[in-house]
């Protein structure tokens, strides 16, 4: 009978079996182990140092229309008690700027405002403070600049427009709410 050297014990054919299982199984397990130890261990980050250098906006993405970008610097920015004495409205309420201004009016103010003015737009109901009545009170006191300067950048509550609407837009607008004031004054 033969004898394990180093169990002292006699060697049959099962036991050969499970220990040959078993020496298999540690060697399939250790070489996993150093298989994934090895994977985590290799710097995967190195394809972003090696690879070629991105340019956000080297390259314009896409062609701006005309009229997107300022070409003439702009207006100088003010106050709105700079723009209430200094600014003065450059047109005379003809049937065309009024007619553009109640329709700017409708897209941009009337939300909020009303289609009349009178602060009782469609999403007043959203908003933390109520919108101004411009038909009364302190806006129809206020200067053409005032109201332009307010319509181009905002105010308390109000977000500004000047993104949105071009120098000659806003005074189309601050036409119209003369008109509507003084279509509420008449009464």
């Amino acid at each position: 009978m033969a004898f394990d050297s180093d169990m002292k014990r006699p060697r049959s054919a099962q036991g050969r079996f499970i220990r040959s299982w078993c020496r298999r199984l540690l060697i399939a397990s250790a070489a996993l182990l150093t298989g994934a130890a090895s994977a985590a261990a290799f710097p995967w980050s190195i394809d972003m140092f090696r690879g070629e250098s991105v340019q956000p906006l080297a390259v314009a993405p896409r062609v701006m229309p005309p009229g997107t970008l300022p070409v003439t610097g702009g207006e100088l920015p003010m106050s709105r008690q700079e723009a209430a004495i200094s600014l003065h409205n450059p047109f005379k309420p003809t049937h065309k700027r009024l007619a553009r201004g109640n329709k700017l009016f409708e897209m941009s103010c009337a939300p909020c405002h009303g289609s009349d003015g009178k602060g009782d737009g469609s999403v007043r109901f959203l908003l933390t403070l109520p919108p101004a009545n411009l038909t009364r009170a302190e806006p129809t006191e206020r200067s053409d600049g005032y109201i332009y300067s307010t319509i181009r950048d905002g105010s308390i509550t109000m977000p500004a427009y000047g993104d949105a609407l071009s120098p000659d837009e806003r005074w189309d607008v601050v036409l119209y709410v003369r008109q509507l004031q003084g279509k509420v004054a008449a009464k």
